[in-house]
C-alpha cells in the first residue's frame, strides 16, 4: 500500500485498497463516486438542516466493504473540517474511527481534536433507537 495519500496519487491508493473481486472498471468509479455523494448529502445538510442519515450511513458502509479501512484515510483526505465533524460519529457508530489517521498529505490526524456535529449525533441516537 502506499504510505502517503494525496491528491495526486488518490486513484492509484483507491485501486490498490478496492477488494472486490470480478468488478470492472465503471464499478470501481461508481464505488469512488460514493465520496462525491457523501459531499452532496452534506452540503443538502449545511443548506437544509436536514441530514439524510440511514443514507449516509449506506454509502460510508459501502465504501468500507470495498475499500477496507483505507477509507477512512480516503475521507479525511476528501473531507474539510466540517464535513468531519458530520462524518466523524458515523465512522465512531461503526467503529472504524482510528485516533490517529496516518499519512495523509503529509500529515497524521488526530481524530479527538475533531467536533462532533450535534445533528449528526442526534440522527444517530435516534437510528440506534430503532
Amino acid at each position: 500500500m502506499l504510505d502517503e495519500l494525496t491528491d495526486d496519487n488518490f486513484v492509484l491508493f483507491a485501486a490498490k485498497a478496492y477488494s472486490k473481486p470480478g468488478a470492472i472498471q465503471s464499478e470501481f468509479e461508481e464505488d469512488l463516486q460514493r465520496i462525491l455523494y457523501l459531499k452532496r448529502l452534506l452540503t443538502k445538510y449545511y443548506i437544509t438542516g436536514v441530514l439524510k442519515d440511514r443514507l449516509v450511513m449506506n454509502h460510508i458502509i459501502i465504501l468500507y466493504n470495498v475499500f477496507g479501512m483505507e477509507a477512512t484515510r480516503m475521507l479525511f483526505l476528501k473531507f474539510d473540517e466540517r464535513d468531519l465533524e458530520v462524518i466523524k460519529p458515523f465512522l465512531m457508530f461503526i467503529k472504524v474511527l482510528p485516533e490517529i489517521v496516518q499519512r495523509v498529505n503529509g500529515k497524521d490526524i488526530d481524530t479527538t481534536n475533531i467536533r462532533i456535529d450535534e445533528g449528526a449525533l442526534k440522527c444517530l441516537i435516534k437510528l440506534k433507537q430503532l
